[in-house]
């Protein structure tokens, strides 16, 4: 067994229910377990990740911790050895919470606290946190209360309105505190249920809007990515979307659509969507589904990737997990390698070893005009080519050739209009009796 940690300086404290206080600026410690097939680097990286999310919910690291290990330990997912020294590194740089990159079972949770002496929380409730201070609409702030509630409801324990995880000592079954925790539980279950009927309510919306843009015949592509790769900087580039951008985890949450004129002259439907991460709490999966099927029903995924993080390849590895779980991973995809201003070799390099990507900045619009003809090349391969003859006295058909397809050539014959045109391959039947050799 290896073990490793080291101290800082910041200020943490308070009661947070397992949700980060923002009054004032916690002190927190790191702990990262490596466990097979993982690597301590692999750990290193994603303690630092943790790191830049436990800043931008609003706390400060002042000590890590790493230990390695066969299989997380049952009882406190360390071991009592490194309980012990983890109490001690927190007595030393003053903390007052604890944060686990792996998700912790709430008998875990509970065992840890009461060791430790603090509150002791995971990656999944600092990432349900931040969640909650972005979320600005209707439905992305449902969303994300629907996930913290789900969450908090096995962990629910104690007494008081507040739901706080700090443990209510409870010790037999009929005692005042369970009379509350019932209570308490009964109420998250009722909200549940009301934010569950509230967002089947979004989602039929939603299902009649997508009906209405697939009538419209304009295909659709999504902007996908890891967080912070630059994917609202690239919609605001590509239709002035005014989206808000800020350098940092999870800036935006709520998916924006706009109309993208491509250099042929098509329109398409182009949506930013909420930013995916290493280990991405799977309560946040399943209440985002209703806002992420607009990335299994496009047309077109646009993976964007930071070209100067430390690993690329691992970030858009964990894009495609997440693409996996929610049904979109045979999506057509088409990578771009933005912040190419930050290093240009780079994302030129990578641009090459993935065949039929781009390299781009969306900051400065280098490579913009070469990402607008990937995207319409991309969706002109989706579509069929035919060749029609349309009687003269058929102007219905010859309108709506024009309406839902791409009329490529025209020409008056003896016979009546001669026509080509690229039709989608879902619509094209309908013109079967006007197709000649």
């Amino acid at each position: 067994m290896a073990d490793s940690h080291r101290g800082g300086f910041g200020e943490f404290g308070g009661e947070t229910g397992g949700l980060i206080d923002r009054a004032f600026r916690e002190r927190i410690v790191l702990v990262g377990v490596t466990t097979p097939p993982q690597t301590d680097l692999d750990t290193e990286r994603s303690l630092d990740e943790l790191a830049l999310l436990v800043d931008t919910a609003g706390a400060d690291e002042v000590g890590r911790t790493l230990q390695s290990r066969a299989a997380p330990d049952p009882a406190t997912f360390i071991g009592g050895g490194k309980v012990a020294e983890l109490r001690e590194l927190c007595q030393d740089v003053d903390a007052d919470t604890v944060v686990f990159d792996d998700e912790l079972t709430p008998a875990q949770q509970r065992n840890l606290e009461r060791e430790l002496g603090r509150t002791a929380i995971d990656r999944t409730a600092v990432i349900l946190d931040i969640f909650a201070q972005n979320a600005h609409s209707q439905e992305g702030m449902a969303q994300v209360e629907l996930a913290q509630l789900r969450y908090q409801l096995p962990r629910l324990r104690g007494k008081g309105k507040k739901l706080s995880q700090q443990a209510g000592g409870i010790g037999t079954r009929r005692g005042p505190g369970e009379t509350q925790l019932e209570v308490d539980r009964r109420r998250i279950e009722r909200r549940l249920h009301r934010l569950e009927a509230e967002l089947r309510h979004i989602t039929k919306a939603r299902a009649t809007q997508t009906k209405a843009r697939r009538r419209s015949r304009l295909k659709t592509a999504a902007i996908v990515g890891y967080t912070n790769a630059g994917k609202s900087t690239l919609l605001n580039r590509l239709t002035d979307a005014g989206v808000l951008v800020e350098d940092r985890l999870f800036a935006t949450l709520d998916a924006t659509t706009r109309r993208l004129h491509l250099p042929g002259g098509e329109t398409v439907l182009i949506t930013d969507t909420v930013g995916f991460i290493t280990k991405l709490p799977h309560q946040l999966v399943e209440a985002f589904k209703s806002t992420l099927d607009v990335v299994v029903q496009a047309d077109l995924l646009i993976h964007v990737a930071d070209a100067s993080a430390p690993d690329p390849g691992a970030n858009t590895a964990a894009v495609d997990a997440v693409l996996g779980e929610i049904g979109a991973r045979e999506v057509p995809q088409l990578m771009v390698f933005n912040k190419a201003d930050l290093d240009d070799e780079r994302a030129a390099k990578l641009a090459a070893d993935h065949g039929g990507s781009v390299a781009v900045s969306a900051r400065t619009g280098d490579g913009v005009p070469e990402l607008l003809r990937a995207v319409a090349d991309r969706l002109r391969a989706m579509t069929t080519i035919r060749e029609l003859l349309v009687p003269f006295e058929r102007g219905d058909v010859l309108a709506s050739l024009h309406r839902d397809g791409e009329v490529l050539v025209e020409a008056a014959t003896d016979d009546g209009m001669r026509v080509r045109a690229r039709l989608d391959p879902g619509a094209a039947s309908q013109w079967d009796d006007f197709v000649v050799e």
